[in-house]
């Protein structure tokens, strides 16, 4: 049912926690199944230097949100809101079709996160 990416991010999750001073920070969820995400970023020159999730939810919910950070760790804020969902779900080699919408709510806490930092800090954003 799942690929071993996705029970490799669940199982060994990256960048779990909270980062206390951060310069973004974004939270979605979905009422119908019940998963929260919570995004955290530290930006240093437009570049995302730190960035920490917390989520409530299932395996594939944990599991795209610790993809999804390590997809923007590294980036600009303008990369990082070019991340998709489906660039997730195809970075953990594929997800069940009842799974997707876990990958669309990684896309929009990582967006939030971003549209955040732009909001507190928008003499930085070009």
């Amino acid at each position: 049912m799942y690929s071993e990416k996705v029970m490799d991010h669940f199982s060994n999750h990256r960048n779990v926690g909270e980062i206390p001073d951060a310069d973004g920070v974004g939270t979605v969820g979905n009422a119908k199944c019940g998963d929260i995400m919570k995004m955290y970023l530290k930006v240093e020159d437009g570049v995302i230097v730190d960035v920490k999730f917390k989520t409530f939810g299932c395996g594939a919910a944990i599991a795209t949100s610790s993809m999804a950070t390590e997809m923007v760790k590294g980036k600009t804020l303008q990369e990082a809101l070019q991340l998709t969902n489906k660039a997730v779900a195809e970075a953990l080699d594929g997800l069940p079709p009842v799974k997707m919408h876990c990958s669309l709510l990684a896309e929009e806490a990582i967006h939030a996160a971003v549209e955040d930092y732009m909001k507190n800090h928008p003499e930085e954003v070009k």
